[in-house]
């Protein structure tokens, strides 16, 4: 038998960073995202030999390790933080050992939710194989825990909620960790002319979000009026993009985002460089309305928002620099697994 799993990447429109504590703490977040056909995959192969042979293709991480009664440390840090997990709550995995391969579509650091996607992806397929019966608020709410409390990984909440659920979601994080999805009926023609409208650049230098949302949270802590001011902005801005969204406004989902952006370079110096700032200079002399990074920023995947009409000369401006032009669509699909 074998087990297989599946889970989408996230564009962050708006909102991000309000999910991370002590901010969603303190305040509450509200976040609106999407997931795209991006995504991060798992396969585990039940084996004959008490040992755990992991693969973690695109990340260059190949090993096999004794498999006993305790816990694992082969080196791939989130495959061993879910197999942990599963082993404290529900006891050894049903075969003496286990090979487990993942990839992403795309780099660690992109600014998708990498990382926190892979920890679901894992975990799903770790579910399925032994037939833990994990509802979508259960293995978002596990994954969070795993990556940030037993891996102890900066980072906030929507990722791995998004990736669990799937779809147009509009999310609140509260205090204790409460966090509430509201999936987006989102219309068909609207789902399409955001498509038509948006651009999804590859900078083509992965970023660590970590020390970055270690200085937003810093800023929260020692309250930096300016910071905390614009990240109230920002969480705003995820309430009025979702009305803007919703009716198909997209002038005005696209000053939205672009005044989201400027709001989110005022909360670390290293979100934005001159290599971001390029990419943005180059598409907005080609015809870009506005745009923003997906994620804590630094590097990673810019989204752009351009008039359809615009969209091939803005590509092909783009494409002068060392980065690339990603195509992508939205889906609905949340993660999946399911058994050979």
């Amino acid at each position: 038998m074998i087990v297989r799993s599946k889970a989408p990447l996230r564009l962050g429109l708006a909102g991000g960073g309000s999910d991370v504590s002590p901010y969603s703490d303190l305040y509450g977040g509200n976040v609106l995202n999407a997931t795209i056909n991006l995504a991060a995959y798992c396969t585990i192969e039940p084996l004959h030999r008490p040992v755990i042979r992991v693969q973690a293709a695109d990340a260059g991480i190949a090993s096999e390790v004794p498999l006993g009664t305790g816990s694992v440390n082969s080196g791939a840090l989130l495959v061993d933080g879910v197999y942990n997990r599963i082993l404290r709550e529900f006891g050894p995995v049903p075969a003496p050992g286990f090979a487990i391969t993942t990839y992403n579509d795309a780099p660690v650091g992109s600014g998708l939710g990498t990382s926190s996607t892979m920890v679901v992806c894992i975990l799903k397929c770790f579910a399925e194989w032994m037939g833990i019966p994990l509802g979508n608020y259960e293995l978002a709410r596990m994954a969070y825990e795993i990556e940030r409390k037993d891996l102890l990984l900066s980072g906030g909440k929507q990722d791995q909620y998004a990736a669990a659920f799937g779809g147009f979601n509009f999310m609140e994080f509260l205090p204790s960790d409460l966090v509430i999805v509201n999936p987006l009926r989102v219309k068909d023609w609207i789902v399409e002319e955001l498509e038509a409208s948006l651009l999804l650049y590859f900078t083509g230098r992965s970023r660590e979000g970590a020390a970055i949302i270690e200085k937003q949270q810093q800023a929260t802590r020692s309250g930096n009026t300016a910071a905390v001011e614009a990240m109230h902005r920002i969480k705003q801005s995820a309430i009025d993009m979702k009305l803007a969204l919703l009716q198909g406004d997209m002038p005005s989902f696209a000053r939205i985002l672009g005044a989201a952006w400027e709001d989110k370079k005022k909360m670390a110096d290293a979100i934005t460089n001159p290599m971001i700032q390029e990419a943005f200079d180059v598409a907005l002399a080609a015809g870009a309305i506005s745009g923003k990074v997906s994620g804590a920023g630094g590097g990673g995947f810019v989204m752009l928002m351009v008039p359809p009409q615009k969209k091939f000369a803005v590509r092909e401006a783009l494409q002068a620099l060392p980065g690339k032009v990603v195509p992508f669509q939205f889906t609905d699909k949340g993660a999946v697994a399911w058994k050979l």
